[in-house]
């Protein structure tokens, strides 16, 4: 397992100095390095970190982008720099989000008789189409408690676990998405979620499924009341937001495999 480091002073405040060390640490630069990218001096890029010199908003901003710090957490560096937030953060049910929200619900829908569902950045569901809470039957109703964990709820042995043929491949998938995600983000919540799935059961080995694509497509073998369905998952996200929240959604679409499958997500959804 590829080792993770976090910076526990990024979930309180932290001087802007810290915060950047702990970014250029985080994705392997030295100064030098990030001084030349950012086209700054080394010298200068030095006294940022240890507190001697401000930047100023210009190059928070670009240290911000050649190190790809996420929205959020370059709101957080503008604020420890002493400047505003530039990056809109609004819920996705809040009145002013009522365009983004449709726009995504109407992508939900449109996906049907398919299952699609988007989650927020720490996994939780917040929207799906009525494909998806179809194949939830059986599930125990702790975890559809809001908010619902769509990585609990995969994993679980009280959740969809036991009906995943392709378990063992499955997980391997959501784990390794899980770790990509905690080394962009540096996320403490994520990172004890990652803890929590790793202390489930084990599944027992199986074959893997053909028709993986890391990073594209994952197939996924999964028994519903509909019978056993043929799938195959790909996650979108949208691209160059401006919104806290829309740079952290996922869409989670899943598409049949084959004939059979197809036919048993028509039925359910006319039924």
């Amino acid at each position: 397992m590829q080792a993770m480091h976090h910076a526990p002073a990024l979930s309180t405040p932290a001087p802007f100095g810290e915060r950047l060390r702990h970014w250029r640490q985080h994705r392997r630069l030295s100064q030098l390095d990030l001084a030349h990218a950012a086209e700054v001096s080394t010298r200068h890029l030095s006294c940022v970190e240890t507190g001697r010199a401000s930047p100023s908003r210009d190059m928070v901003l670009r240290l911000a982008h050649r190190l790809d710090v996420p929205l959020r957490e370059r709101n957080a560096l503008l604020v420890a720099a002493g400047y505003a937030p530039m990056y809109r953060e609004r819920p996705l049910d809040a009145p002013e989000m009522a365009d983004a929200r449709a726009a995504v619900q109407r992508i939900l829908d449109c996906h049907e008789p398919w299952p699609a569902l988007a989650m927020d950045r720490h996994w939780n569901l917040l929207m799906a189409n009525r494909i998806v809470p179809l194949l939830l039957s059986g599930v125990d109703a702790e975890l559809l408690q809001p908010p619902v964990n769509v990585l609990r709820l995969s994993l679980h042995p009280g959740g969809l676990a036991p009906r995943i043929a392709n378990l063992e491949q499955w997980r391997a998938h959501l784990l390794e998405r899980l770790r990509q995600q905690i080394h962009e983000s540096s996320d403490p919540v994520l990172a004890a979620l990652l803890q929590e799935l790793q202390a489930y059961p084990l599944p027992p080995a199986s074959p893997p499924l053909p028709g993986e694509h890391l990073g594209v497509l994952m197939p996924f073998e999964f028994r519903t009341p509909a019978g056993t369905l043929q799938l195959v998952s790909t996650t979108t996200v949208f691209g160059s937001p401006v919104d806290v929240t829309l740079q952290e959604l996922a869409l989670e679409t899943f598409f049949p495999a084959d004939d059979a499958s197809a036919a048993a997500l028509r039925a359910l959804a006319a039924a």
